[in-house]
């Protein structure tokens, strides 16, 4: 049985001043439903996610701004930083940590600036919503391997599938200068390409 992670109920105080802050991020309202005055639910969604998040009145007994550690996954960090703060988010600097593996909680053994190697899973941001709840950004830009069935590639938008025409188009560029010849079946390629990359297996050669 399929079990996908829908929803992420994020604890607030004041529902309107979430509303505004999230959809400013860009983020899509998918709902905004009152039965009365004491209950209310609104839905917005991240662009390109699966995943929403659902705030608003009686939905949640966390005390306002305890949810942290929330993941959002890009694949240009410095890109999102400037999106962000254009948006109004007020994100924190690009980190990574010194342990290289993930991140330790809060802001312990941050080290300023991308991960050196620019690896996947290895550079982060951070920002608060009004009531603090803390959201993480990690970029990824190569998948482990075993983490996406090769079998199910898909793309959550046209820009995700975009970026990653791109970073086939760019890895073409240089089999071609490697082999000294135009390849005909580069369709081909893309597509064994774009789903090795997501499925964390080896690529094309």
């Amino acid at each position: 049985m399929d079990m996908k992670l829908e929803v992420v109920v994020v604890p607030v105080t004041d529902v309107d001043r979430a509303k505004d802050f999230y959809t400013a991020l860009g983020w899509r309202l998918d709902a905004d439903v009152a039965t009365g005055e004491d209950f209310r639910v609104v839905q917005a969604t991240p662009p390109g996610s699966p995943a929403s998040v659902i705030f608003g009145t009686s939905v949640s007994s966390q005390t306002p701004g305890s949810a942290q550690g929330l993941h959002l996954i890009v694949d240009d960090i410095g890109a999102a930083h400037d999106e962000l703060k254009r948006r109004g988010a007020d994100p924190g600097d690009v980190f990574h940590d010194a342990g290289g593996v993930f991140h330790h909680a809060g802001t312990d053994a941050r080290v300023p600036g991308p991960d050196p190697r620019r690896s996947s899973y290895g550079s982060f941001l951070s920002f608060n919503d009004p009531d603090g709840n803390g959201w993480v950004l990690q970029e990824i830009t190569t998948r482990l391997p075993g983490r996406v069935d090769p079998a199910t590639t898909a793309f959550a938008s046209a820009s995700d599938l975009a970026s990653a025409l791109r970073r086939a188009a760019a890895a073409h560029g240089e089999h071609e200068a490697r082999t000294g010849e135009e390849d005909p079946d580069w369709p081909d390629w893309y597509a064994r390409y774009m789903v090795s990359e997501q499925a964390g297996t080896e690529p094309p050669t």
